[in-house]
């Protein structure tokens, strides 16, 4: 990839170092740090080396250079954590990429599209589906919605107008994603405002690995942290039921809508914490979220995490160390890390794989799969 920002903008860290060598050099890392517990061969899933980002987001930098004609741009932070003005980005999918100069071109046009935006957000399906957020430091009244419509419609997208409490939809707050998954098309809605997976491709790859881990099972699955179903649906699958939970009430909702999509009806989606499951299997307290759901019902056999940056707490471990399959996704290798040392005195890793969603950056994925002794 070559881009004109390498060096200057922040966002990417190993602007330094070709696709292959970025790669390398983030693989060399985390076998460094995981063979005190593993010495086993790592799956590697590389990303596109270029146009892979679907989510995308961006400060709006007014120049007044020229105080007869104001100019706005698209900003990042430089490595000294300036402003750093720039028109284009290499990393974002090639619908966002085309998309950025005509809605920069559009809002310069207009001062009441472009008075007080602050902010701007690009969240782009596989399909072309392209919803944008504008986020202003005013409150957006009629002739902002009547403009902000006429723009929607020119460039054939989805906008959404964000203030301080206000969030003005002008025609739908989500966009539709198809993904192609071993050869199986699974259906998705993504909402603005929840958590999606930025790299599309390496998220299908990341999927179809775990489901290549599995056999079909007449047992249960139990999913902590499952956002909008984005393993969920896919996984559901290989086994007789699963029980999911997730604290996030947009996520919740998401899943739901996507399990009509998909018609799958084995499902059963809980609305808490990790922390609060925990305490409800081991009948600490009783929630009313599971006045409808009997968990003495469910026979698990494998367990399924993709936790926050900080890992797994002490309590979930010891819930998760209890199950005779693991699978582990983590977006942050020091605390997998700290967990697999823990969960490695019961269960033995018999897969590892890292996943490059964040190309240029020291960022990777990793997902592993234990086994109990």
């Amino acid at each position: 990839m070559n881009c004109i920002y390498f060096g200057k903008c922040a966002s990417c860290t190993l602007y330094d170092k070709s696709y292959e060598e970025q790669l390398q050099y983030k693989v060399n890392i985390e076998k460094q740090r995981f063979k005190d517990l593993t010495n086993i061969e790592f799956d590697v899933i590389k990303s596109q080396d270029k146009n892979f980002r679907n989510r995308a987001e961006f400060r709006i930098w007014k120049n007044f250079k020229d105080k007869e004609a104001i100019t706005i741009n698209y900003a990042m932070n430089d490595f000294d954590k300036n402003t750093l003005e720039i028109k284009s980005c290499e990393i974002v999918s090639e619908d966002i990429s085309k998309l950025m100069p005509k809605l920069l071109d559009e809002l310069q046009k207009d001062e009441t599209l472009k008075y007080k935006l602050f902010a701007c957000e690009f969240l782009n399906s596989t399909k072309g589906d392209t919803l944008i957020t504008l986020i202003y430091h005013k409150k957006l009244e009629d002739e902002w919605i009547s403009k902000a419509k006429l723009l929607e419609k020119k460039l054939n997208i989805k906008i959404i107008g964000r203030s301080r409490k206000q969030k003005v939809v002008l025609s739908k707050d989500y966009i539709e994603e198809e993904l192609k998954i071993n050869n199986k098309n699974f259906f998705f809605e993504y909402k603005e405002g929840g958590f999606t997976q930025p790299n599309s491709h390496v998220n299908i790859k990341m999927i179809e690995w775990v489901l290549d881990k599995l056999e079909v099972s007449n047992k249960d699955l139990c999913e902590l942290y499952c956002g909008g179903g984005n393993f969920t649906i896919p996984l559901s699958t290989k086994f007789k039921n699963v029980l999911a939970t997730e604290i996030s009430k947009t996520s919740i909702k998401s899943a739901l809508k996507n399990c009509q999509l998909n018609s799958i009806s084995n499902i059963d989606f809980i609305r808490m914490s990790s922390e609060e499951f925990v305490e409800a299997l081991e009948e600490k307290r009783e929630f009313r979220r599971l006045k409808d759901i009997d968990l003495k019902s469910y026979n698990f056999s494998t367990i399924f995490v993709d936790p926050p940056r900080a890992g797994l707490d002490e309590t979930t471990r010891k819930l998760v160390s209890n199950f005779e399959k693991i699978i582990y996704i983590s977006c942050n290798p020091e605390t997998l890390h700290r967990d697999l040392i823990e969960l490695t005195k019961t269960h033995k890793i018999d897969n590892f794989a890292l996943f490059d969603q964040f190309s240029y950056t020291k960022h990777i994925e990793s997902a592993v799969v234990l086994n109990k002794f």
